[in-house]
């Protein structure tokens, strides 16, 4: 299947063109040109699915589970397309997009089989108690219901598994919110092709049109306007940490407050013990340098920091990093914009402070090519910029004295989306008093492997303290991503007849 986008918002059923237009950059080949969102389009878009609330929202969890295989499906129907214009808007290589897409098909298929277990729902029954004295006990029942509508922001590192169809849209579906989809300007035209995935899904199944909408984007107002739509009472958001803030700071002063789930990345810590580094510093190291650079290093999993003890070891496993990285070609980055921004975040590294660059290269247009740095303990302790995140393939290596200014290092972190251990048997005594220190600052802690690759599970979490995420009790990854966009309500002395279908 060829694929031409025709640059339009899908807009309740509806595809809608406007005067003003925005283009994407693909890497090769003629640009296209997609509509500019505004505000009459975003209530509308908004309208229409508090309008589709009122039956999606009520619908059996058999038709849910329904309507998300469908769109699964209608995903593997366009597959080559989408590979074809993903890989032209991003740069990503074919290989990884159709490893994004059955991962972003896989997504679909687990909440659907979730939902209909109905675990998620979290019923609970207690039962009335009329001779109870001095009072009796009514009848109280509790289940999980969803919200209503969801807006979602695609993700510029990610077009497929964290956009138009991916863990946000498919969790809030799941749960019976019909979502509003701001796409990301990088690749407007992959959004598009799986927006008719949806589309086609939406007809087969009988759905209310409003169940979905996809909005380009083109302008800063359309996503701030969307936020700030009252009828949108969530957000789930995948972006820098700057852009999620201001995103955030709008949802929260509102005249309704509503949650923001914003997950805007991290360092991704790991530290590297003293007889794991002895027996396997330099297998260690090899692996670092190839989870640092995989994707051209835009992952927000990406492990940016390796934390080590000065000696002979850590020398030998600086040499060893960039020995690999020396054998690493210059990638392409997403867009333009990133690649300006990565090479930005090495200029700021290259002149603080007791930091120094041991391993250079030179990063032209929207190449990258990887950079590894060295610092010390005492210099991460005193300088807080050292823990911003340079989005791309860039390693900074901290040198600690000993175990105590290791633990230093590891209080003195931020929310994490990961932290890393690798370790050996003997290295337990160690772990033991770190590991109560890690779980505090991130929402996944790996031992002996690196943290790029997410499984999509029932166990996984995707998030962590602030800055890591804006919301540390939820995850975007995996099962429990679905309770984001439900609340608990409690029933007392209703009717059986007129409960909702899934508590009776």
């Amino acid at each position: 299947m060829s694929f031409k986008p025709h640059g339009k918002h899908l807009i309740a059923g509806n595809w809608v063109a406007t005067d003003q237009t925005f283009s994407n950059e693909p890497t090769e080949g003629s640009k296209f040109n997609f509509s500019i969102g505004h505000g009459e389009l975003i209530n509308e878009a908004c309208q229409a699915a508090e309008d589709a609330f009122w039956s999606y929202g009520y619908s059996a969890l058999e038709e849910r589970a329904s309507f998300l295989n469908i769109i699964a499906d209608e995903i593997e129907v366009r597959a080559d397309a989408i590979t074809q214009i993903a890989t032209l808007e991003t740069g990503l290589p074919k290989a990884r997009l159709e490893g994004e897409r059955g991962r972003t098909v896989g997504q679909l298929r687990l909440f659907a089989a979730h939902i209909l277990k109905g675990e998620f729902l979290d019923r609970r029954h207690d039962v009335a108690l009329t001779d109870r004295k001095p009072l009796p006990r009514p009848d109280i029942r509790l289940i999980q219901r969803p919200i209503g509508p969801v807006a979602v922001f695609g993700a510029s590192n990610f077009p497929l598994a964290f956009s138009t169809a991916g863990g946000d849209t498919a969790s809030a579906l799941a749960a019976g919110c019909p979502v509003v989809v701001k796409g990301h300007e990088a690749h407007p035209g992959t959004a598009e092709i799986v927006a008719e995935a949806i589309h086609a899904a939406i007809k087969k199944c009988g759905l209310h049109a409003g169940v979905f909408s996809l909005l380009h984007g083109g302008t800063l107002d359309v996503g701030q306007t969307l936020v700030q739509h009252p009828l949108i009472k969530a957000i789930g958001f995948t972006g820098s940490l700057h852009g999620g803030r201001a995103l955030y700071d709008l949802c929260v002063t509102r005249p309704e407050p509503i949650p923001f789930f914003g997950e805007l990345g991290s360092v991704n810590p790991m530290f590297i013990l003293p007889n794991a580094i002895a027996k396997h510093g330099a297998e260690i190291a090899k692996g670092w340098a190839e989870s640092l650079t995989l994707g051209a290093g835009q992952f927000c999993t990406n492990p940016g920091v390796a934390v080590l003890i000065e000696g002979s070891e850590a020398d030998a496993f600086i040499q060893t990093t960039v020995e690999t990285l020396e054998s690493i070609p210059a990638q392409v980055m997403l867009t333009h914009a990133i690649a300006k921004a990565y090479r930005e975040g090495q200029q700021r590294l290259a002149n603080t402070a007791g930091v120094d660059e041991v391993f250079t290269s030179n990063c032209e247009l929207r190449n990258a090519s990887p950079y590894l740095f060295v610092t010390t303990g005492k210099v991460w302790l005193e300088n807080k910029t050292l823990e911003q995140e340079v989005f791309g393939p860039l390693g900074l290596v901290v040198i600690v004295k000993d175990m105590d200014e290791l633990m230093q290092v590891a209080k003195s972190l931020e929310g994490q989306i990961t932290c890393t251990l690798h370790l050996d048997q003997a290295d337990h005594h160690v772990a033991n008093q770190l590991l109560p220190v890690l779980e505090r600052k991130a929402g996944r802690v790996l031992a002996n492997s690196f943290p790029t690759g997410v499984e999509v599970c029932d166990a996984m979490v995707h998030g962590g303290p602030y800055p890591a995420s804006t919301n540390f009790g939820a995850t975007s990854v995996g099962t429990l991503a679905i309770r984001r966009f439900m609340r608990p309500v409690c029933y007392q002395n209703i009717a059986e007849d007129l409960l909702p279908v899934d508590l009776r």
